[in-house]
This record gives structure tokens, sequence and C-alpha cells, in this order.
């Protein structure tokens, strides 16, 4: 039987954009090919060296282990145009970004460009995350916007939040040190945070990990912590 978190919302009609997402899922999970489609990864900037402990979940780590790196358009945000964020940002691994440059749609990158890349999403308030192909092949690491992106989309719109994994780490902010400014209110793609009567007030528990609050704070109250459950 399903349940809330695990069925669609069948009172709004299904975006058909997203419904082949769905049903692809669908399929590889009641395989058992993917216990999930995609995982947060926070910002190599939101974290100090001495968090540095799970180097194979940062986005760098992850693409210096590839054989080779591919830079495409984001699809959804080339589908969608519901923002202004940058569309040269999505990250292609291997056989799967091969696939892409065969196409002309990908080209391929070096290690150092790849870098410069996921700095200006993170400076545009995009989520790093990694994408993963039956039998857990890690093929992408795409930056995502909620608005558009089709796993957040599918997550936080139809119910299925466990295909997005969060990330090992949870922002954790000082209440005396924050200015209650609202820069990671309006960076949160997670909704984790909000601002009323002048106050910033954040639920750790709808946080994924992303990071990208820590790197507007300007008094540093927020850092990244390992999660502990």
């Amino acid at each position: 039987m399903e349940t809330k978190d695990e069925s669609l919302d069948r009172t709004e009609s299904m975006d058909p954009y997203l419904e082949p997402y769905i049903a692809k899922y669908d399929q590889w999970l009641s395989k058992g090919q993917i216990s999930f489609s995609s995982k947060v990864i926070p910002v190599f900037e939101s974290l100090d060296a001495q968090q540095w402990v799970l180097p194979t979940d940062q986005a760098l780590e992850l693409l210096r282990n590839a054989r080779s790196v591919a830079l495409s358009n984001c699809r959804c945000r080339t589908h969608y145009g519901r923002c202004d964020k940058p569309l040269d940002v999505c990250l292609f691994l291997n056989e799967f970004g091969d696939r892409f440059v065969a196409k002309g749609e990908a080209r391929y990158i070096s290690l150092s460009e790849a870098a410069r890349v996921l700095k200006k999403a993170n400076e545009s308030g995009l989520v790093h995350m990694s994408l993963y192909m039956p039998d857990h092949e890690l093929a992408a690491l795409c930056s995502c916007c909620s608005c558009c992106c089709h796993d957040m989309q599918i997550a936080k719109s139809y119910g299925r939040k466990h295909i997005m994994v969060r990330s090992e780490y949870v922002a954790v902010t000082d209440v005396a040190l924050c200015i209650h400014c609202g820069e990671c209110v309006e960076r949160c793609p997670f909704d984790a945070r909000s601002l009323g009567d002048g106050q910033m007030a954040y639920d750790a528990a709808a946080c994924y990990g992303c990071g990208l609050c820590v790197t507007v704070c300007p008094v540093e109250a927020t850092i990244m912590q390992p999660r502990q459950s």
C-alpha cells in the first residue's frame, strides 16, 4: 500500500515532462536497481578542512574519480525556463557523458574547468546533486534549482521525497550570532528557513545539507556539521 510520502498527489494533473522520470524511477526502484535517484552534495566552500571527513561525497572528489567529464546545458532549465540561473552547469561522467558528446549535446572539459563550473553554480544559488543510473552507477553531477529540476520537483510537489537523499551534513545556526538579515532564507531551496517579524526561523529537519546558506552568511553564524541521524 502506498504511503502519503510515496504516492503521487492524485488531485493534480501530472506534468508531462516529469511523468517519464517518475515511471523510470518507479521501475528501477521496484527492481532494486537503485536505492535513490539523486543525492545532495554540500558545496565545498561550506566545509572547513576539519569537516572534510567524507571526501567521496564531495563534488570535486567525485569528478576526480571519473574517467571523463563532459559539460552540457541543464535540460530541465532549458525546458522550463522559470529562472535566470546559468544553463551550462551539468556535468556528465564517463559513458553517460560519452553519449551526449557523440550527439553534440556536450563537450569534454578538464577538472579545473569543472571546478569553475561548480563555483559559478554555487554563486548562483544552485544545489549540487549526484544523479544515479541502474546498479547505482554515478552518471552526472548537476547543479539544480527547485523551480526546474525534475528530481526536486518530484520530491517536493509529488511527495516522492525518498528519491532524493540528504547529504551527510546539516546546517547549524548560532542564533546568538545571527543578525536575521534573511540572506540564507533566500538561498535555501528546501524551505528550511523563513523570516517573520524580523526573525529568522530554521527547521533543521527540512535541511538537505547543500551548504548554500553557509556561503552567504555575512557573520558566519551558520556552519555545516556531520549529520547525526
